[in-house]
């Protein structure tokens, strides 16, 4: 439902007018910048919030291409509506659709026109049909365009006001210190009608860097933004935000107008869509990612990046040292924040999000056990001129075939990888799946040969028939890590203690677990999280536990097994975990969502 803009009574214009004058400190600017944002604000309905938190424990978001799902003579998002339907519904509240649009490379990251559904995909009516069942997140690819977009296009023809729209470089400047998550060229040629002129391209030569010194890119930028609340966008992903703003003799990332333009644009939708979350990517050591949080002014959620590398570490090892203090050292998210939790996306495991977290022994370790399991390692370029690792390109499921020191895969596969989502749904945060963990995906080593491309190895495109097919055998690792993720989503989102605003209290068990407390004044039912890092049998004597004996039975939401606070050290199988809940408080019973799970 939708009600009528008064913009006269809204107090966020004079926030709009700070943000504005942070960015630009030029009156001439910041006047184009107000005068435009007040059009755009006047042509947008106030959307009504579907419910009164912007999340709560029923909240998991799948993460998935248009086209991860062919089904001959059908449009792909017709083919993964139907997924969604045969599979994950009751399980999954949010479909984050990686980009959609038009595009030349990068599947879908290197946008040519930002308000049309790619037409090998389908229409906006198929991505409505979606939207009826599921909230959805739409990516704001804002850094770069494509080389073929039409605005690049008039920019070469000296097209008004598409003149100014990129940023041209003039000479030889230094360079050097500008942060780098490739080592492809920075600035690349463009021929256009006023002679070669080299242009700002940092992740490709097709994909090429927006001039937000420009007030009118910054108002085309935010004209895409309302419009994909417009079309039902819940969640706003800020693709590769943090390298927005460009001042040459600096690194060029996180620099204050960036984050400046992050809180314009949460001011922006919470005027016209008080439900609308914006998310922001950035693939930074952890602390720099935090920041995007501002004073609880910026983005209400930033993605969770060092926990994917974090939980494979230490699954690896068997060790959850590093896990656990990084996990204990962790701040809350501000007031009216919270994370992302994921192991897994479209791109691959970050390793900068564990600078100075692990030793860099650790990480040299991990690459080359992930090449050793069929993986590739992607480089970015360096100030001094070296390259060092950016990110592990491998899909999340075939990372965990076997651990460091084994001599090939075990049996241990499946229940390693489940391991690994239970303690990400554990954690303080909304939890987040990539399609191809969630249907246990190997490594497509046929789509890297075919596009020539590391990422290629976690992007498969499944033929329906024949993933459904593998599905209803029961008998595939893909049908038993489905049933069981979708179950234990479905017996998650039942517990107030999962809520992403319910605390943690992260506990020291040993390097062979990593175990927690959820609880809060608001939760009756407090969580007592427990997982077996190790391909061992491990003994552990919960009474031990601060909390434990306040209760004397607690049951195991997993399995429905009892487990009384005075009994003999406990035994956990071999990446066993356990959802400990009391059996009883005042008498009522933790036993009744299990009868329906």
């Amino acid at each position: 439902m939708t009600e009528p803009r008064d913009l006269s009574a809204d107090s966020g214009l004079d926030r709009i007018k700070k943000r504005l004058d942070a960015i630009y400190q030029d009156s001439v600017k910041v006047e184009i910048a107000y005068k435009g944002i007040i059009e755009l604000l006047a042509k947008q309905a106030k959307r009504t919030p579907h419910k009164e938190a912007k999340w709560d424990q029923t909240d998991a978001v799948l993460i998935t291409y248009g086209d991860t799902f062919l089904q001959e003579g059908e449009m792909p998002l017709t083919t993964l509506q139907r997924f969604l339907s045969e599979h994950v519904k009751g399980a999954i509240s949010s479909v984050h659709i990686l980009p959609f649009f038009p595009y030349s490379s990068d599947d879908g990251f290197s946008v040519i026109d930002y308000c049309m559904v790619d037409p090998d995909l389908g229409d906006w009516e198929h991505v409505d049909e979606i939207s009826q069942q599921y909230n959805l997140m739409f990516d704001l690819v804002i850094n770069h365009v494509s080389r073929e977009s039409l605005w690049f296009t008039d920019y070469k023809a000296n097209n008004s006001p598409y003149t100014d729209f990129f940023i041209e470089v003039e000479g030889e400047p230094d360079l050097s210190q500008v942060t780098r998550p490739r080592n492809t060229p920075l600035l690349v040629p463009a021929y256009t009608h006023r002679g070669r002129k080299k242009v700002w391209a940092t992740f490709s030569a097709d994909q090429i860097d927006l001039n937000f010194a420009n007030p009118l890119v910054l108002l085309r930028m935010l004209s895409v933004l309302l419009f994909y609340v417009s079309k039902g966008a819940r969640i706003i992903r800020l693709d590769a935000i943090a390298f927005l703003w460009k001042q040459i003799g600096t690194n060029c990332i996180h620099l204050p107008q960036t984050h400046e333009a992050v809180k314009l644009m949460r001011d922006l939708v919470e005027m016209v869509a008080p439900d609308a979350i914006i998310l922001t990517e950035t693939n930074v050591p952890h602390l720099e990612n935090l920041s995007y949080f501002g004073e609880s002014d910026e983005a209400h959620m930033v993605y969770q990046f060092s926990l994917a590398p974090l939980i494979l570490h230490a699954l690896h090892r068997g060790d959850g040292n590093y896990l656990t203090d990084w996990a204990f050292n962790l701040e809350p998210p501000p007031q009216g924040c919270t994370f992302l939790n994921f192991t897994a996306s479209h791109d691959g495991i970050g390793l900068r999000p564990v600078e100075g977290i692990l030793p860099q022994r650790e990480v040299e370790d991990l690459v080359t056990n992930m090449h050793r399991l069929g993986g590739f390692v992607s480089m970015k370029s360096n100030p001094d001129g070296s390259q060092s690792p950016y990110e592990i390109n491998i899909t999340y499921f075939s990372a965990l075939r076997e651990t460091h020191n084994s001599n090939g895969p075990d049996q241990w596969q499946v229940e390693r990888f489940i391991c690994s989502q239970n303690i990400m749904m554990c954690l303080q945060g909304v939890p987040a799946f990539y399609i191809h963990s969630l249907v246990a995906t190997p490594n497509d080593h046929e789509g890297v040969e075919k596009t020539g491309r590391t990422r290629s190895i976690n992007r498969r495109k499944w033929e329906y028939p024949y993933l459904q097919a593998l599905i209803d055998s029961g008998r595939s690792s893909n049908a038993e890590v489905i049933k069981r993720l979708t179950r234990l989503l479905t017996l998650r989102k039942k517990h107030k203690a999962f809520d992403p605003n319910t605390p943690q209290q992260i506990l020291d068990l040993g390097k062979e677990f990593f175990a927690l407390w959820r609880a809060g004044d608001d939760v009756k039912f407090p969580i007592l999280a427990i997982h077996n890092l190790t391909p061992d049998i491990q003994m552990l004597d919960l009474s031990q536990i601060d909390g434990f004996n306040d209760h004397p039975v607690w049951v195991n939401l997993l399995d429905a097994t009892m487990v009384e606070s005075q009994s003999d050290k406990f035994v956990l199988q071999p990446y066993q975990s356990l959802w400990l809940m009391p059996e009883q408080i005042d008498g009522e019973s933790a036993l009744w969502a299990l009868s329906t799970s």
